[in-house]
């Protein structure tokens, strides 16, 4: 799919900024030249001193945090790996998830992931080997024989939204890598939005929040 030039800022301080990521683009460069061009490469251009503090997948739109430090870069970095930061995200899964007994309540995917070494880059499942790794989701709606979750990772595994919805029985319309052809052909893009990033300013402390509306 073709990918628009340019990004959207949504945040600029003297600490750090919120981008918009489209999906089809790296978030870091990869191997090779024809993986130079990416978000942190476009941010950099514009603001050299940014510096990258998490990722998305490359099919995956939404929000995605910069610093413009070094020293706020590892502050931001703490505050993901102690969980002070509150992620959101918005999919489309194939096939009707039932809801939970309460309105508006959570449901929790306990599922530990690790390589799947012969078909890299998929991550499975495993009992075993795996990293424990766990998911919030809630129901949004239903429409068009599928559903739309919102989802909030509580750790940060390498295609964590995606394999815990395909192992749940639900893939995410449009994964290349977790859902069938069928589910795959039913969207032109991963339909998974990163849509909100809640965490407290590193130097003011002033709680911040960022929202973006998924884009399908």
């Amino acid at each position: 799919m073709g990918v628009e030039p340019g990004f959207e800022c949504l945040h600029e301080d003297e600490s750090l900024l919120v981008v918009l990521k489209p999906a089809g683009l790296l978030a870091v460069p990869g191997r090779g030249a024809d993986k130079a061009d990416c978000l942190s490469a476009r941010v950099q251009a514009r603001w050299p001193e940014a510096l990258v503090v998490h990722r998305l997948d490359e099919a995956t739109s939404g929000l995605m945090l910069f610093a413009r430090s070094l020293e706020i870069q590892r502050a931001l970095g703490r505050a993901f790996e102690s969980r002070a930061v509150d992620k959101r995200y918005e999919a489309i899964v194939g096939g009707h998830l039932g809801a939970l007994n309460a309105d508006d309540a959570w449901g929790t995917i306990d599922a530990p992931l690790a390589a799947d070494w012969p078909n890299r880059p998929r991550q499975q499942v495993d009992a075993r080997r795996g990293k424990p790794s766990q998911t919030r989701w809630r129901l949004r709606g239903h429409a068009q024989g599928h559903t739309r979750v919102e989802l909030q990772p509580l750790s940060g595994r390498t295609h964590q939204l995606r394999v815990h919805l395909a192992w749940l029985g639900h893939p995410i319309l449009g994964d290349r890598l977790y859902a069938p052809p069928a589910l795959q052909a039913a969207a032109p893009r991963l339909l998974l939005h990163a849509t909100a990033l809640g965490l407290d300013h590193p130097r003011s402390g002033v709680p911040l929040r960022f929202a973006s509306a998924a884009p399908f």
